[in-house]
């Protein structure tokens, strides 16, 4: 009997204890939890409204030069000068490299000697066929020789041009294949040039859009890593779809942004209609885990409520459900609020 008045008596003193410490936790958690004593959060919110927008999907792109070239050498010789380097900016008519030119400067020479003789002969000729001391035919064949070492002279003084590789018009050296010794050959790149500010977008366009777009449409593009929103106008579009992957290339005109380089990744808005919806900005959306959430205003505190959205389209995420139209939503600040606390809207 004495052994199980201990037992009770511990039983009794534990109970009280254990009352003793969650009468002692009670305050704290009720001031991080979403009770009255929450501090108020600076938010801005929106009145949500029915809206009719555009929808659209976006296609990748790429940001493209208008004029690109690859530079190769007309005839056989040893590089003997490169004048550019990889990134240099040139203008139209510039020498980029320069050729060994020794055995076109021989056959120049003999065309020039010959071109003499034969001017001199075919003048000769000419007087004695003036004065009938020469045939028809010498005077012919006099001249058919003159006009032949002329052309061959023509001949020799345009492929010493071929020597001197010149740049086709203004813009930038991308790629420099061939330095000073290398054999340059006909079909052999020595350089690769693009335009430099004259740029377009050029995309692939699946053959289930490509009757949403027309011959100067203007569509919204972006370049993630330079700007969000670049109007560009349709251009040209192809008149048969690529048979491996059944899209259709379109090229895209728009006005250059400082930053944009060739070979950018970027992506173009396809229209596929008009939608009429609740929209809100893409900030007032919470995801915690799988769930979607935002905070409606409800007597100046917010309210969690979870929602379905949709696609997120030029910084607007569509609402499916879980929201009635003319409902006051949290807009800036969503992430940081709680279920219940209280709120200081912001003009």
């Amino acid at each position: 009997m004495r052994h199980y008045f201990k037992f009770c008596g511990f039983a009794i003193a534990c109970l009280l204890a254990a009352a003793l410490f969650c009468g002692c936790r009670r305050p704290q958690a009720q001031a991080s939890g979403n009770g009255p004593d929450m501090s108020p959060a600076s938010v801005r919110v929106q009145r949500m409204l029915l809206q009719t927008l555009t929808a659209t999907e976006d296609v990748m792109a790429a940001v493209r030069p208008r004029s690109s070239a690859t530079l190769e050498s007309k005839i056989p010789g040893f590089v003997l000068q490169m004048n550019v380097a990889t990134g240099q900016t040139v203008t139209n008519g510039e020498c980029l490299a320069m050729l060994d030119s020794k055995e076109i400067q021989s056959r120049l020479d003999q065309s020039r000697a010959g071109f003499e003789q034969a001017r001199q002969d075919w003048k000769r000729i000419s007087g004695l066929y003036t004065q009938e001391a020469a045939t028809r035919a010498d005077y012919d064949a006099a001249k058919a020789r003159y006009e032949m070492a002329q052309a061959s002279l023509a001949e020799s003084q345009v492929m010493l041009g071929y020597c001197r590789v010149l740049a086709p018009f203004d813009g930038v050296i991308t790629r420099k294949l061939a330095d000073v010794g290398d054999l340059a050959l006909p079909g052999k790149p020595l350089l690769q040039m693009e335009s430099l500010n004259n740029l377009r977008l050029e995309a692939d366009v699946p053959e289930s859009l490509i009757g949403n777009i027309a011959i100067g449409d203007e569509l919204s593009a972006s370049i993630p890593s330079v700007t969000n929103d670049i109007p560009a106008a349709v251009a040209e579009i192809s008149p048969a779809a690529d048979a491996s992957t059944r899209t259709f290339l379109i090229k895209l005109d728009f006005t250059p942004v400082k930053g944009i380089r060739s070979g950018q990744f970027a992506r173009v808005s396809i229209p596929l209609g008009k939608i009429q919806g609740l929209f809100a900005p893409e900030s007032a959306l919470v995801e915690r885990g799988q769930m979607e959430m935002m905070f409606v205003v409800e007597n100046s505190r917010a309210v969690l409520r979870l929602v379905k959205a949709g696609p997120v389209r030029h910084g607007l995420v569509q609402v499916l459900s879980g929201l009635n139209a003319g409902e006051t939503i949290v807009t800036l600040g969503a992430g940081s609020l709680e279920d219940g606390q209280p709120l200081m809207i912001q003009p």
